[in-house]
């Protein structure tokens, strides 16, 4: 029994102090139950339990108290009913100490003069809640001090019952403010679900129940993900051969966007936008194409059904969105480009005025039938235009400059505001805006940018009719670069319901905007929260800077994606879904069935594996062919990069020897002391213990992100003796 309680007590000293974060049993974030709670009603505002769970608390309360003596059983009611309602508690997960302990899981943590207080009143219900020998001795012979000193919490802010009443615990708690009230922004974390794409620029979802996100790359492929993020192979489209993108500069031509019928379920149609070139000359295609009648993950290239190509006079602003507006309008939306260079300089107007251009406009047109003369697509009867011959009837809208990112919102729950157009429309040299699309609507460009006048003659002119002004406009001050999102909807976030969430593709900075009563918008800063929050499920708080797109699944749920190097062929982006650490959705109203998707023998399922589970090759270089020392190079998706860190370390480069077949490490080199490498830096805070097997088990920075320079690429000196 000593040695138990030795055992016992050593394993308790050791434990790591509970996290200051609200968590359940299965480490998720708790949520509001979305229906009464009858045993456990405390907790259904904000906890971890939904009707369902509570029905099994109900079904264990009876069973205990039924194996109770009669006279025992009022007295043990209460306690029992305390007891069994921990696992709801929104901390539950510190209560049982569920990270850590192990002995003590099944029993929660209890406050000391609490726990007394239950023991001396009802100790018969401590062997249902805890087979461990070594808590039932301490009852049966009555050592009950011992017993509650065994059961606390490491940290004393978390045992019941005190933490219900203290104020730092439960002060805002299942609210946003709650991380926001400490940071001064809406915190949130992120859970990967690619990696290692190049350039992913889109992410959309099929309509048919499936759950798949299809996830497009800038140079030409488009990536199907199954709903456990796991990565089909080959690819369902390859246009790589077609696709114009410089793979090893900043190119905006490229695979812009994918979209899917709404009726893709039965007919399989499906559309795309990308730059193709002819004889030198640059345009973008708008096309149709079917997914094969075989296999449900494979596009058929063969039918591709060109509907426009587009004159691109320069090889930036490309624009690149498509957009059907679910339940709402069956025609194709398409967002374009002014036609790139800076200022519009093309027309006495721009191209943005210009009513016989595509470019810079909203086109809407009907994909469903074909136009006069065998035309590919007719002309929807009601775009804003189509009697007025001064216009190009495909034009729904005007003045834009490159719209980057739209999205239909979805509406609230009454569906109130289904239908609403909002994008991202990238400024010039002074500001960002947002606007919401309106029928007929002109945007102001190239006569405004944001809310500021650009070119004054315009301006002062009755030359822009029917201007609409942004939602939203800020400042190069704030971010150079707007990145289109969506206002969420889902369910997962109760807390983010109504914000249109976007970003700054250029500083990487996150934002929400709410809609004020009286219909304005507050712009919020959006950042990620701490490492304690965020730990659940595997979560992140850091991302590549570049924030290239934001996609949307079949539930609502938002995700983002970046890269920190936008190059089209750098394979380093990364695709993230949004969570709210403040509070999760209740998982019965959150849970859909999902359709089966059939996956035929010659396509392979590669399981999401982050960077950290994987395993990469080293090799030394820039020491004239010495095999014990030089830089250090890393070898990942075939593109060799390097470590670049100020505070590499001999414990880090005792991993990087080892790798290589040495003893040990003699030195850890900085600054470049075997010449600056070429390629990418793949690595950056790199901090080992000396002990892992390969450097990719070390903790470090997300692959491809840095905040240095090849000037301080790392080095290392090995030895075997």
């Amino acid at each position: 029994m000593a040695i138990a309680l030795l055992i016992y007590f050593c394993v308790m000293a050791f434990q790591q102090s509970v996290l200051s974060h609200p968590q359940c049993l299965d480490f998720t974030f708790p949520f509001k139950s979305s229906k009464a709670l009858e045993m456990c009603s405390e907790y259904q505002e904000f906890g971890c339990c939904n009707r369902k769970e509570d029905n099994r608390i109900i079904d264990k309360y009876y069973e205990y108290i039924s194996n109770l003596p009669s006279d025992r059983q009022d007295t043990c009611s209460g306690w029992t009913r305390d007891l069994l309602c921990q696992k709801c508690s929104p901390y539950a997960a510190h209560i049982f100490d569920a990270e850590d302990n192990a002995l003590a899981r099944t029993f929660p943590g209890l406050c000391p003069s609490y726990c007394i207080r239950m023991l001396n009143s009802c100790p018969d219900i401590v062997k249902f809640f805890t087979d461990n020998s070594v808590l039932l001795n301490l009852i049966e012979t009555r050592k009950y001090k011992l017993f509650c000193d065994s059961v606390t919490t490491r940290d004393p802010d978390y045992c019941y019952p005190d933490l219900v009443v203290n104020p730092e615990l439960s002060e805002n708690l299942g609210k946003v403010e709650f991380y926001q009230a400490k940071s001064k922004c809406i915190p949130i974390c992120l859970q990967e679900i690619a990696n290692r794409r190049s350039n992913p620029v889109s992410a959309k979802h099929s309509r048919d129940g499936t759950h798949r996100l299809f996830i497009v790359e800038q140079l030409g492929l488009v990536w199907v993900i199954l709903p456990d993020n796991s990565r089909l192979d080959p690819p369902f489209l390859d246009l790589r051969d077609v696709v114009v993108a410089n793979k090893q500069r900043y190119d905006e031509r490229g695979m812009l966007d994918i979209e899917f019928h709404p009726n893709y379920r039965e007919n399989g149609l499906f559309y795309l936008y990308y730059s193709f070139s002819i004889k030198g000359k640059d345009y973008v295609k708008i096309s149709e194409m079917k997914v094969s009648d075989n296999d449900m993950n494979k596009a058929n290239a063969t039918a591709e059904r060109t509907l426009l190509e587009i004159r691109q006079p320069a090889k930036n602003h490309n624009g690149g969105q498509l957009l059907f507006l679910d339940g709402v309008d069956e025609n194709l939306y398409i967002f374009t480009g002014d036609g790139g260079n800076g200022g519009d300089p093309f027309g006495k107007y721009g191209n943005g005025q210009n009513k016989k251009t595509f470019l810079g406009k909203v086109l809407r047109i009907n994909v469903n039938a074909r136009g006069v003369n065998g035309h590919p697509y007719a002309i929807p009867s009601d775009n804003p235009f189509v009697e007025d011959s001064a216009y190009l009837p495909e034009i729904y809208a005007l003045g834009v400059r490159n719209m980057w990112r739209c999205s239909m919102d979805r509406g609230n729950a009454t569906g109130s505001n289904r239908g609403r157009v909002f994008c991202g429309d990238v400024g010039q040299s002074a500001y960002e805006e947002v606007d919401i699309i309106e029928k007929g609507g002109n945007y102001g460009w190239r006569g405004y940018e944001g809310y500021s006048c650009y070119d004054k003659k315009m301006c002062n002119s009755n030359i822009i009719k029917n201007y609409i002004r942004p939602i939203h406009a800020y400042s190069h001050s704030v971010g150079k670069s707007v990145t289109g999102g969506y206002v969420y909807r889902g369910c997962q976030n109760p807390n983010l319901r109504g914000k249109y969430i976007f970003g700054d593709f250029h500083n990487g900075k996150l934002f929400a905007l709410t809609e004020n009563s009286n219909g304005s918008w507050k712009r919020e800063s959006i950042c990620m929260a701490s490492n304690e929050a965020c730990k659940s499920g595997g979560l992140q708080n850091n991302y590549g800077k570049h924030i290239l797109s934001f996609g949307e699944d079949e539930n609502g749920e938002l995700y983002m994606l970046s890269t920190p190097r936008a190059l089209p062929g750098f394979r380093g982006g990364s695709v993230y879904r949004l969570v709210d650490p403040s509070s999760g959705g209740d998982p019965s109203e959150c849970s859909n069935e999902i359709v089966e998707t059939e996956i035929m023998n010659r396509t392979e399922i590669i399981p999401y594996q982050s960077p950290s589970d994987s395993t990469v090759s080293v090799r030394l270089a820039g020491s004239n062919g010495s095999k014990h020392r030089g830089r250090v190079e890393i070898i990942l998706d075939g593109d060799w990069g390097t470590i670049c860190d100020d505070e590499w370390g001999i414990q880090d480069a005792q991993v990087i020897c080892r790798m290589l077949g040495f003893h040990h490490a003699k030195a850890a080199l900085k600054k470049a002391r075997f010449g600056r490498g070429s390629g990418p830096i793949w690595l950056d805070d790199v901090r080992c213990s000396g002990t892992e097997t390969n450097i990719a088990n070390c903790h470090h920075s997300p692959w491809g992100y840095h905040n240095c320079g090849h000037a301080e690429d790392a080095s290392v000196v090995c030895s075997s003796f």
